[in-house]
């Protein structure tokens, strides 16, 4: 009986609108006259994902030292799994001492083989003083080598649905493995600040004086280099990271982002051709600007709010909340609003128990004007629980005489 009542059990597809805005424009199209003259750039709404500006970026180009968030990312795994704390010690190697002449043109501590450094000064070594020695210590101590390393940074870039780049370094000095995308590095970015919200603050860090040099040499140069490369920190409000990089042959580049009003976008530049960082960090300025004046964006549930309540068929309740998994939102052009937008959830009807918390059961797209302009997975909020035997005998009793 179970068998016959689930083959004639047929799901229908179930189509809610649930968000509504009538069109009242003719539709004027998005401000496109942003000019820049880096050779890539990409500008995303954190929240929405939506691009707001593109120039080559998906063109592989090297990302000098803005290749060190990468390292960082795989060292923050290590923090998060409990394997280290910000007080662990790592060994400063051969490899890391300042004296080796690859470190006396490049960014560094300025450390000295023998010592031992914390991981938190390893850290804001690499996000102020872009410090290539402390890529170096990192790689080595999580790896055994540099290289080894290497193969840590291409299974992270990976996991996270960075498929292009690859890396032949730690550091971001010239090697060329190291290519990146502008797009990645913004992907790398919303990384790094929606999975490790405990550190991403110290991106934000203005100055840092490293206290344990172990050389005169080293004291001098510590004492003169203390502030953060990111000029952008100092420039631009509600900017809090995150890296720069450069190169004589790749020029300038910068992976940054800035909330403004609660709102949230990333930027990357690569292959400026500016007079230094403060050129650098002017022309991230014009185009993080230029998305927050040009564009707007609506959140319309996050985690945890329930979108809709779906009738579960064998279920020990009669439906199963469905929510999302991140913020889902939208971005359109100021000058657009929300005209025509509407927000749809779809799903088949009945689901059939039993479902696993956090299970997909339909989707939630945006479009305005008929055009999709965004989309993700509905989740199940709760587990599904599946109802006793005699609790379904009955249940297709009712069924196949017409009682439900």
């Amino acid at each position: 009986m179970l068998l016959i009542v689930d083959m004639i059990l047929a799901m229908k597809k179930k189509l809610f609108v649930l968000f509504l805005v009538l069109l009242t424009t003719s539709g004027i199209a998005a401000d496109t006259s942003f000019k820049t003259r880096a050779k890539s750039a990409f500008l995303v709404d954190y929240d929405s994902g939506t691009e707001i500006f593109a120039k080559d970026a998906d063109t592989l180009m090297p990302p000098s030292s803005m290749i060190k968030l990468m390292t960082l990312a795989v060292l923050f795994d290590e923090l998060k799994a409990g394997n280290i704390t910000m007080d662990t010690r790592f060994p400063v190697g051969e490899n890391a001492d300042y004296n080796r002449p690859e470190w006396y043109p490049a960014s560094k501590i300025c450390l000295s083989a023998g010592q031992t450094i914390t991981v938190r000064d390893l850290i804001l070594g690499l996000i102020v003083l872009s410090g290539g020695d402390a890529s170096v210590v990192v790689a080595e101590k999580l790896a055994g080598s540099e290289n080894a390393f290497t193969e840590m940074m291409t299974a992270k870039a990976r996991s996270i649905g960075m498929d292009q780049s690859t890396f032949g370094n730690a550091s971001g000095l010239p090697n060329p493995n190291n290519l990146m995308t502008s797009r990645e590095l913004a992907t790398l970015a919303q990384h790094l600040i929606s999975d490790y919200p405990d550190i991403y603050p110290l991106f934000a860090t203005k100055r840092f004086e490293f206290n344990e040099h172990k050389t005169d040499w080293c004291r001098e140069w510590g004492r003169t280099h203390t502030v953060n490369y990111n000029k952008l920190l100092f420039t631009m409000r509600g900017a809090d990271g995150l890296k720069t990089g450069h190169t004589n042959d790749g020029g300038y580049g910068v992976v940054a982002s800035a909330k403004v009003g609660g709102r949230r976008l990333i930027g990357v530049i690569n292959g400026f051709r500016g007079k230094g960082h403060d050129a650098l960090a002017a022309e991230m300025k014009k185009l993080l600007e230029y998305g927050f004046s040009t564009t707007m964006n609506k959140v319309f549930y996050q985690p945890g709010d329930i979108v809709a309540e779906i009738p579960l068929w064998y279920g020990r309740n009669a439906t199963i909340a469905a929510t999302v998994e991140k913020p889902f939102a939208i971005t359109v052009a100021k000058q657009d609003g929300l005209s025509g937008v509407r927000v749809l959830a779809r799903y088949d009807e009945p689901l059939i128990a039993p479902i696993d918390r956090g299970a997909v059961i339909g989707e939630l797209v945006a479009e305005q004007r008929g055009v999709v302009i965004a989309r993700a997975p509905l989740v199940a909020h709760e587990v599904g629980k599946k109802n006793r035997f005699f609790a379904r005998v009955i249940k297709n009793i009712k069924v196949i005489f017409g009682w439900e």
